[in-house]
């Protein structure tokens, strides 16, 4: 049986070349619509929806994805997306939390242009497709293919500057590896709460701790033009005792305010009880976020303060 793919492309490294300075750009012709696709069984549709620098990516650009797909991916077997690596796992995520069609949906992308040596992007790409036919990638989520692995869009993460092997699954590991005939799988992503949304706003600043921080950047904050507040605390969650107190008046205010670890391993939880530990982070309103990193926490609350989520809801939500 033959299974259709949608292919949407959106730019990035993958559809990149490098000048004859070595310099990588964007091109205005995207070699990945040039890639033959040996693969038997599959029927692929291009589409080039974006073709910008993930940098460029926003979560407007998101939303379009999801719309696409959710307007024409039950026409369709599986959805393939190719992106540039330095937001990808953001938008992944997004999609993830999104009412998607039942159908497998992949993203993927190079760490090399097109014309590099060793360039990576085809490769990851015929991968994808694989992977977008796989009648077991159903109900595992949205997935990230890449360097032979498949990963779970809520937890893996890039990890290295220009390494093929970047994208990484912390605590977990990938939900399954590409061999050379077949697709084996031995995980599965837990069910999650997903959202259908017509439009995204909102500014949820991210602020990172470190050693010997005080407020000043809490006291930039104009509190009339931020809807949220990301922080990336210490540990299993702690944070400098004078930041902790500015929080508390923030959350107090009214501010919705989520904390992550800045480690890369581990979950944040409330441990400590002494002035800035988490405990008292905690108890002051400060939500706790599970296995996410600070940009995906940054995309859980924008999404869910755009569905209208306030209250305990928001705080089972995000705590989830």
């Amino acid at each position: 049986m033959t299974k259709k793919i949608l292919v949407l492309h959106t730019g990035g490294t993958i559809s990149m070349q490098a000048d004859i300075t070595g310099k990588v750009v964007t091109t205005e012709h995207n070699p990945m619509n040039h890639v033959t696709v040996p693969l038997e069984g599959i029927q692929v549709t291009v589409l080039d929806v974006f073709n910008i620098p993930s940098p460029h990516i926003t979560p407007q650009h998101m939303l379009q994805l999801y719309q696409k797909i959710k307007t024409d991916g039950k026409h369709f077997d599986g959805v393939v997306i190719t992106h540039g690596t330095d937001t990808l796992e953001e938008t992944a995520y997004f999609l993830d939390t999104m009412e998607l069609p039942d159908i497998p949906v992949v993203l993927t992308g190079a760490m090399r242009s097109s014309n590099e040596l060793g360039s990576d992007g085809v490769y990851n790409y015929l991968s994808a497709l694989r992977v977008a036919s796989d009648d077991k990638a159903r109900g595992k989520g949205v997935l990230v293919v890449m360097n032979d692995e498949v990963h779970a869009a809520k937890y893996v993460t890039k990890t290295h500057t220009t390494n093929v092997s970047t994208f990484q699954t912390p605590t977990h590991g990938p939900l399954g590896l590409i061999m050379k005939q077949e697709i084996l799988y031995f995980k599965t992503a837990e069910p999650r709460v997903r959202f259908h949304l017509d439009k995204i706003s909102g500014l949820v600043p991210i602020i990172p701790a470190y050693a010997g921080m005080k407020t000043e950047l809490l006291d930039m904050l104009d509190l009339e033009k931020i809807d949220g507040l990301i922080i990336e605390g210490f540990g299993a969650g702690n944070l400098p005792q004078e930041v902790a107190q500015k929080l508390r008046k923030l959350a107090n205010s009214g501010l919705p305010i989520a904390l992550v670890s800045r480690c890369f391993n581990g979950i944040a939880e409330p441990v400590y009880a002494y002035e800035g530990g988490g405990v008292k982070l905690h108890e002051s309103g400060i939500m706790f976020v599970k296995e996410l990193n600070a940009p995906k926490a940054r995309i859980k609350l924008l999404i869910a303060l755009n569905a209208r989520l306030q209250g305990q809801e928001l705080k089972d939500y995000m705590e989830g």
